[in-house]
């Protein structure tokens, strides 16, 4: 089966320091993939490169055989809207927007309308266990509560690929394992596609395998490992 997103020689450089160094990966449809390393491995850089947050200065990545790396921001910002999901450390809630809202915002920006919208995002927070938080603005929700939320709008949209920088990062152990329960359940039980970045071994081993980053390149030893060392 051929991948359903590809990179190539990735490289990044920030100034004059190179943050990621000829990196290549595979995602396959379905496919859970942790990406590990020390603190600033460039372990983000890479999420960033392969969701069209940034572009790469160098290399390719393409998905479903489209080229994204060279591609104007417009059309990246709609497949991050529509083919992609994106789930950040600390969920990047809209303040002003209650949960449910929250949630429909995506198929709103999409054109879709307010009545289907909050019925997807209602549909959506019960499945992740947050259906009593819908009406409650982010400043009223715990951790757990707010990710799972922030879950819930990135799948939203039934995204072929959802990538997720170090989703459980500001949770307690617990929570974060919940949301990792969710993030896999529901990526299987649809065939979405994760790339998961994680300092964390135990948030790692809900993947099927492994891309372990040192000093911005693949280190195929898999030692540039260092469990509680951060992002």
């Amino acid at each position: 089966m051929s991948p359903i997103l590809t990179a190539r020689d990735v490289t990044k450089t920030f100034g004059v320091q190179p943050a990621l160094r000829g990196v290549d990966l595979d995602l396959h449809e379905g496919e859970i993939v942790a990406v590990r390393g020390r603190s600033g491995c460039g372990k983000s850089t890479l999420l960033h490169c392969l969701s069209g947050i940034i572009r790469p200065d160098g290399g390719q990545v393409h998905f479903r055989g489209e080229r994204l790396d060279d591609t104007g921001e417009a059309h990246r910002s709609e497949l991050r809207r529509t083919r992609f999901g994106v789930l950040l450390q600390h969920g990047h809630l809209v303040a002003e927007l209650t949960a449910a809202e929250n949630v429909a915002l995506p198929l709103l920006l999409g054109g879709g309308s307010r009545r289907a919208a909050l019925a997807a995002a209602a549909t959506w927070l019960g499945r992740l266990g947050v259906a009593e938080a819908a009406e409650q603005i982010p400043g009223r929700l715990s951790g757990g509560q707010s990710q799972r939320v922030a879950l819930a709008r990135a799948m939203v949209t039934q995204p072929e690929v959802l990538f997720a920088d170090e989703p459980t990062g500001a949770l307690d152990s617990l929570a974060g394992e919940l949301v990792m329960q969710l993030l896999t359940r529901v990526a299987r039980e649809q065939g979405t596609a994760v790339v998961v970045v994680t300092h964390d071994a135990t948030i790692a081993a809900y993947a099927e395998r492994e891309l372990v980053l040192r000093d911005g390149a693949v280190d195929p030893t898999g030692l540039g490992v260092a469990v509680g060392t951060g992002a």
